[in-house]
């Protein structure tokens, strides 16, 4: 099963360190792949959840972008990501189920599952508790890795 860590987060939520390159490659050193918050903005890339708020660089993703599962934030990153080669990304708001650009199943909570699904998990979870499923989405993934 694939652990990825939830924009960097390994033992919990830390807001004020999500999303930025540094805490994004402390998860990416630590074994983990990473799903991560990306805008587009006036010719700019950024990281961040709620806005753009680290600005980055497409060296930095293309850097990692084999570890990279990237949440597009604004149609315009959506349309960005597009034009690019080999990134793993998606858009979603408040649905169920996206499909990444690499075929995988993006799942939030409770909700039916295959091989194909990353699931989301909120909160804490005993590794046993897992379904079965490709990989799952966590702030607490180095507890279930």
């Amino acid at each position: 099963m694939l652990f990825i860590s939830h924009r960097g987060n390994l033992i919990g939520s830390q807001p004020e360190l999500e999303n930025s390159e540094a805490y994004i490659i402390k998860a990416l050193e630590s074994g983990f792949e990473v799903e991560i918050d990306v805008w587009f903005k006036d010719n700019e890339i950024f990281l961040g959840h709620d806005q753009p708020t680290y600005q980055t660089s497409l060296d930095f993703l293309n850097n990692y972008k084999s570890k990279l599962w990237i949440h597009c934030k604004n149609l315009e990153a959506l349309n960005f990501l597009l034009g690019q080669v080999g990134f793993n990304f998606f858009w979603h708001e408040t649905d169920d189920y996206a499909l990444t650009s690499k075929g995988f199943i993006w799942t939030f909570p409770k909700q039916p599952i295959s091989e194909k699904n990353i699931l989301v998990v909120r909160g804490q979870i005993k590794k046993e508790d897992l379904p079965n499923c490709f990989g799952v989405c966590s702030d607490y993934v180095k507890s279930l890795k």
